[in-house]
């Protein structure tokens, strides 16, 4: 069996970027450097039109910690049915109660609202008091997934968690170890771990195309989206 690629991306042209560079699967977000919010009506309605293949949007009102408010749980489940009628096949979310344990009910009735929709629980479980515990509370909510760093910034400085929540898991949910996951780590990681899938976001900034620029603004107006060459890479290492 082949090891599946996920690559997060933060605008509708990286998503298309990075399924024509081998991606199997796109975690769609938006707001890069609150390290992903979910995407606008307008990029989900644009990006499902564009594409057949499986992107996962994320369900994520603001950035910061995981704790959510009446509101913001409102919002997110009125999201996630907005991702749900516009026919996307997966979403991603992520619930943390105040003491540092998985939100169990919330998340459990997102992926009851969810019906058929594959989910994954995202890296709030990176901030989550007891990984092990964490996993099996996961599993018990429905979850399909549970993208982790193993509780650092770099995926590469965690190996053994990782390795372990595989094992642990034993085929009742997919472990997917990502940050810091490149064409240069991820066959090790994968050596290692025995996980069958994984992330990246192979994200990579690209000037403005703009012509004239104001330069009294003082401004270095780069967006971000991915790198092409690096996911082809990582493709062809996991071969």
């Amino acid at each position: 069996m082949g090891i599946n690629l996920e690559i997060a991306v933060f605008n509708v042209e990286a998503a298309l970027a990075a399924l024509a560079a081998g991606a199997d699967r796109i975690e769609f977000c938006e707001n890069p450097m609150e390290g992903g919010t979910t995407p606008s009506f307008g990029s989900l309605h644009t990006l499902i039109k564009a594409t057949t293949k499986p992107v996962f949007p994320i369900i994520r009102p603001r950035g910061g910690d995981f704790l959510y408010s009446e509101y913001e749980f409102a919002t997110m489940k009125e999201d996630l049915l907005m991702a749900k009628e516009l026919g996307y096949p997966g979403a991603v979310i992520g619930l943390l109660k105040k003491d540092g344990h998985i939100d169990i009910e919330r998340t459990a009735e997102l992926v009851s609202l969810a019906g058929t929709m594959e989910i994954t629980f995202h890296r709030a479980f990176d901030r989550c008091i007891d990984p092990m515990k964490g996993l099996e509370d996961i599993i018990q909510t429905g979850c399909k997934r549970i993208l982790t760093s193993g509780q650092v910034p770099n995926a590469t400085n965690a190996l053994p968690l990782l390795k372990e929540l595989v094992n642990a898991a034993n085929h009742r949910i997919i472990i997917m170890p990502g940050s810091g996951v490149r064409a240069n780590n991820i066959k090790e990681i994968v050596h290692q771990t025995k996980a069958t899938e994984i992330h990246s976001s192979a994200r990579k900034s690209f000037p403005s195309k703009m012509n004239f620029i104001q330069e009294t603004m003082k401004e270095d107006l780069v967006f971000t989206g991915v790198d092409m060459e690096e996911i082809a890479q990582m493709k062809t290492a996991l071969h």
